[in-house]
This record gives C-alpha cells, sequence and structure tokens, in this order.
C-alpha cells in the first residue's frame, strides 16, 4: 500500500504505526438512482482541510491517534464481484496486519467486499449496525443480486438472523419490511422521527462482541444532507447521527467500518461533504482514542 498524497486531515502516519488504515472504494455501477458516489472519497479527503483536526465534542485530536490513508483502489466498473474482490483483499490486507479497516465509498454494495472480509477473519462470529435510510434487503434488483439494493440481504447470508441491526430505515418494498421482521432487527424511521431509543439497548447487548459498522449518508435527512444519490424525506439530523456515532465507537468492539453514498455533486453548497469530513473525524476519534 502506498501513502495517499492528499490524505486525509490528520492521518498522515505510516503504515506500519498506523492503527487505523482508510481506504477509498470509488464504485457506484449499480447505483439505482443517480450516480456520482464513486467521487465521494477524493472529495471528502479534498474537503477534509476545511474542518480541524481536533474535536470539541469529544475534547480528542487527530494528532492524537495514528491513521494511515492508502488512498482509492483502482476498481473494475464493468463487474461488481471483481470490484468486490479488490475490496475483500484490502480489507484482508489491513486486517492481517492488526489494523482498522475504515472504507470510503462509494455506493452502498462495496460494504459486502470488506464484510465479507472481516467475517473470515472472525469465522463469521461478527455483527452488524446499519444506518441507513433504505433496508437494502431486498433478494435481487432488477435481476442482480449483486446491488447497493441488496447489499445487507447479502450481508444476512453470511451471518445470518440475530445479528444485523439497522436504524433509519424509511424506504422499502413490503417484501424487504416483511423480511426483516423475521430476520433482522430493524427500528424503522416513525413519523416522530428516526428511532435512536433502542441503540443504548442494542450496545448494551453487543458489548464484548465484534461489530462492523456501515453508515449509508442518507439515513441523514436531506435538509441536512442532499449530497446523496437516493435522498429520503425524513430522516436524522447530523447531531443524531453524531451522538450514535460516537457511543457506538466508545462502547464497542469495532473491528471494521465504513461511511458510503456521498456524490457531492449534488450539493454545490459543500455542506454534505463537509458533514461527511466531519462524521469520520468523530468516528476516528471515538474508536481509536482512549
Amino acid at each position: 500500500m502506498q501513502n495517499e498524497i492528499n490524505a486525509f486531515i490528520g492521518c498522515e502516519s505510516g503504515f506500519d504505526e498506523a492503527s487505523a488504515v482508510i481506504f477509498g472504494a470509488p464504485f457506484d455501477s449499480t447505483t439505482s438512482y443517480r450516480p456520482g458516489a464513486r467521487f465521494g472519497p477524493a472529495a471528502i479527503r479534498g474537503e477534509s482541510f476545511g474542518i480541524e483536526t481536533y474535536s470539541p465534542y469529544q475534547d480528542k485530536d487527530l494528532s492524537d491517534i495514528r491513521v494511515f490513508d492508502s488512498g482509492n483502489l483502482e476498481l473494475r466498473f464493468g463487474s461488481p464481484e471483481s470490484a468486490l474482490e479488490d475490496i475483500e483483499n484490502r480489507t484482508a490486507e489491513i486486517l492481517s496486519a492488526g489494523k482498522l479497516p475504515v472504507m470510503l465509498g462509494g455506493e452502498h454494495l462495496v460494504t459486502l467486499g470488506a464484510f465479507r472480509a472481516c467475517a473470515k477473519k472472525y469465522d463469521n462470529d461478527i455483527y452488524l449496525i446499519h444506518f441507513d435510510a433504505h433496508a437494502d434487503l431486498r433478494e435481487e434488483y432488477l435481476g442482480q443480486r449483486l446491488s447497493h439494493a441488496c447489499v445487507i440481504r447479502r450481508c444476512h447470508d453470511i451471518v445470518g438472523d440475530g445479528r444485523i441491526f439497522q436504524f433509519g430505515i424509511r424506504s422499502g418494498d413490503r417484501e424487504e419490511f416483511l423480511f426483516a421482521k423475521n430476520h433482522t432487527e430493524m427500528f424503522p424511521t416513525k413519523v416522530q422521527g428516526v428511532d435512536f431509543g433502542a441503540l443504548p439497548r442494542v450496545i448494551e447487548r453487543l458489548k464484548g462482541k465484534r461489530v462492523y459498522l456501515t453508515i449509508d449518508f442518507d439515513v441523514l435527512d436531506p435538509a441536512f444532507f442532499c449530497g446523496t444519490g437516493t435522498p429520503e424525506a425524513g430522516g436524522a439530523s447530523f447531531n443524531e447521527i453524531l451522538e450514535a456515532v460516537i457511543m457506538i465507537g466508545r462502547e464497542l468492539d469495532i473491528i471494521g467500518a465504513d461511511l458510503n453514498e456521498l456524490s457531492p455533486h449534488y450539493d454545490q453548497s459543500g455542506a454534505s461533504t463537509a458533514i461527511a469530513c466531519k462524521l469520520l473525524r468523530e468516528l476516528l476519534l471515538a474508536v481509536l482514542c482512549p
């Protein structure tokens, strides 16, 4: 792995000394609505210098930890399975070195590659926390089983029932919600808003267990985050997601994480990218800095 020249702010450590490794997966070949998530990783890095390394929320600084930014993978856009294989191999390489993999998408399908590597590393004894507007539990979408609309279903194929916890969901077909009722633990968004009330109970259940965290940025209300390919009204606020990410990072054994579905050109103000930068900073600090 080579150093990314334009590394995320505060993440310029060498590979050997790092506790975590960032890498980008700029892939959006199965995007079903508006493409552009492939530009997310570069935008996050480029705009990261508009924020500080210090977090006033946690009283921690990226200078207190060691993170290596290995840049973007060069993925084969015409082949989802080939792209997933490359992502899995990079994640496995990071895990074998005893470091935390943190992936920047890209569309949500990229999660499957990283999740596969983590599951193999720990003999499928892992759990998944999923923040998203969409259930992503379809068996197939337009005849394809490898789609961003199917990614959590494919993760369920690996770990089975009782290991997937979904928050912020407010979109999906009837079959997805029926599947969730029987096979995952979903806390869908109600008229009153996103149900994060169950999160402390879920965290208590998952203490001492290995957890993979995946954040689709469209879990946020498009009033806060419109720079995404499939915006869904009625989502979480930045402060709600921030509190949830910090709580999860501090309390649980996170063995892998990703943030995905930023399509920066749909928000010319740059606000969505700025939010993505902050959430990455806060996640790194919550997980790596005691």
